[in-house]
C-alpha cells in the first residue's frame, strides 16, 4: 500500500476548531472521532467528543435532572463520572462560557434544570457529555506534529446535530475532494 498523506490545514487549534481523527488513528475513545475544543492554552486543553453518543438516555442516568429527550455522548476518557454540556442558549443560562458565537459550555445547572422544567430550553439546544478529552500542555501539539489530527472550523449546525453516526465522514466531504478522499478510506485498510 503507497503512503496516504493526510491534508493539512493551517488553522490553529483554539476553541470552538474541531479536531478530525486521522482515519488510522487506532484510539479505542478517538478513532473515526470529532473532538470540539473548548479550551487549549499553556495549561492545556480539553474538548468533547461529538460523534459517540452512549445508549443510556439522560433521564435513566440523571436522576436529578427533569425528563428531556436527550442522549448523552461520550465526551472522552477523563473524568467519566462528570457530566457536561454544550448549548446555544447563554443568554438564558448564567455562568456560561462562549466557545464561538452561539455556542455555550456549561453554565449554572440549577438554572438549567429550570428551563428545562419549565420548557424553555429543547433538546436540540443541548448536548450532553460524561467525561471529557484532556491533553496536557503541549500534547496536544505533539499529537498535531503527528499528524494524528485535522483542526478544521467547527459549525454549531454540525456540534449540536443530533444524530451523529456520519459525522466522521460528513465533515470532511464538507470539506472539498482532498478531504473527501480520506473520509472514504475503509475502517480496516487491510479488508480493501
Amino acid at each position: 500500500m503507497s503512503e496516504i498523506k493526510i491534508p493539512f490545514t493551517n488553522i490553529k487549534p483554539t476553541p470552538g476548531k474541531l479536531l478530525i481523527a486521522e482515519p488510522f488513528l487506532d484510539d479505542p475513545y478517538f478513532k473515526r472521532s470529532v473532538v470540539l475544543l473548548t479550551e487549549h492554552n499553556e495549561n492545556g486543553s480539553i474538548g468533547f467528543i461529538l460523534n459517540k453518543p452512549i445508549e443510556i438516555k439522560l433521564k435513566d442516568a440523571v436522576g436529578e435532572l427533569p425528563p428531556i429527550d436527550s442522549n448523552i455522548h461520550l465526551g472522552g476518557p477523563v473524568a467519566r463520572e462528570t457530566l457536561h454540556f454544550l448549548h446555544t442558549e447563554g443568554k438564558l443560562i448564567d455562568g456560561s462560557l462562549e466557545i464561538m458565537k452561539g455556542l455555550f459550555w456549561g453554565g449554572n445547572f440549577e438554572t438549567l434544570k429550570k428551563l428545562i422544567t419549565e420548557d424553555k430550553i429543547k433538546p436540540e439546544a443541548i448536548k450532553f457529555f460524561v467525561g471529557y478529552s484532556g491533553w496536557e500542555p503541549k500534547q496536544l501539539d505533539k499529537e498535531l506534529k503527528l499528524n494524528s489530527w485535522i483542526v478544521l472550523q467547527g459549525k454549531v449546525k454540525d456540534i449540536m446535530k443530533r444524530n451523529t453516526t456520519n459525522l466522521w465522514k460528513d465533515i470532511l466531504k464538507e470539506k472539498g475532494k482532498e478531504f473527501g478522499v480520506i473520509a472514504d478510506f475503509p475502517v480496516d485498510p487491510n479488508m480493501n
